[in-house]
């Protein structure tokens, strides 16, 4: 079976910091696509989506022509700033640039933001409409206290999809479900919905998680959204931090079992961003 890993990284330290990683981190180095594509290959991974990791204009446009120029990666979900009053403008721009059809969807670091309605402002209405009407997707990446206002983003752009990243993050490590429960299945309940299976190792002990410790989680996305409206990926190299790359996909699959592989591992990903 071919694999699509619908989420991962690349960032390189001489080019520009990555200030979300803590100091001595063992992710403070640079990773390349030279680093993930013997073990992408290894896994028997065929396609990749790259995702944004910083909040600045420039690295979106280097994202597409590392596209371009890379048979492994067929997507880029990127970042603008939602709230430029000439954002639609902006999109049509990076479209235009070496590698611009590439890009696939748009992401912005919301769980930083310290308003949990930071995705209803009026101006981040504007912008999440000008995705729409681009006919690009938007990824949320979101803490679980965020997710209310993911519901009310969706329900008032039923013209949008929306891609939840790592489940939203739920408290594995602490083995806690509710509200994470309620208000991802909520979520779920529109159809402009999207989840990915990923990040779930790093939710939980890094250093001693178990495939039980994730089953109460992935379970409940499995009911919630279904083969087609869910879709892996390996958050490499966050994932690191706990898990091999072949690892991350092994646990998923385990996860997973018998339950229409075929669409999460490749075609909601191919469907969702246009691959």
């Amino acid at each position: 079976m071919t694999v699509v890993d619908a989420h991962h990284h690349v960032w390189d330290l001489s080019v520009r910091d990555q200030d979300w990683i803590a100091p001595g981190s063992p992710l403070r180095r640079t990773f390349t696509t030279a680093d993930l594509a013997p073990r992408a290959r290894a896994a028997g991974v065929d396609r990749t989506v790259l995702v944004q990791t910083v909040t600045v204009p420039e690295e979106t446009p280097e994202f597409l022509a590392l596209a371009a120029g890379h048979e492994l990666i067929a997507g880029v979900v990127g970042w603008t700033d939602l709230t430029r009053p000439d954002v639609g403008d902006e999109l049509a721009r990076l479209r235009e640039l070496p590698g611009g059809s590439y890009l696939k969807g748009i992401r912005h670091q919301v769980q930083g933001e310290p308003d949990p309605e930071w995705l209803l402002r009026p101006d981040v209405h504007r912008g999440l409409t000008a995705v729409a009407d681009a006919g690009l997707v938007y990824d949320l990446v979101v803490l679980p206290h965020q997710l209310p206002a993911c519901v009310r983003a969706a329900q008032s752009l039923p013209q949008l999809t929306f891609v939840l990243d790592h489940l939203g993050k739920p408290p594995i490590a602490s083995g806690t479900l509710e509200p994470w429960t309620t208000d991802v299945r909520t979520l779920a309940g529109l159809p402009n919905t999207v989840c990915k299976l990923s990040g779930l190792v790093t939710e939980a002990d890094l250093a001693s998680w178990t495939t039980d410790d994730l089953r109460p989680y992935a379970d409940t996305v499995l009911d919630a959204f279904g083969p087609d409206r869910l879709m892996f990926g390996s958050d490499w190299p966050v994932c690191t931090l706990a898990a091999t790359y072949g690892e991350v996909l092994d646990v998923a699959r385990e996860l997973v079992g018998a339950y229409d592989s075929g669409r999460i591992f490749e075609g909601t990903a191919v469907r969702v961003y246009d691959l």
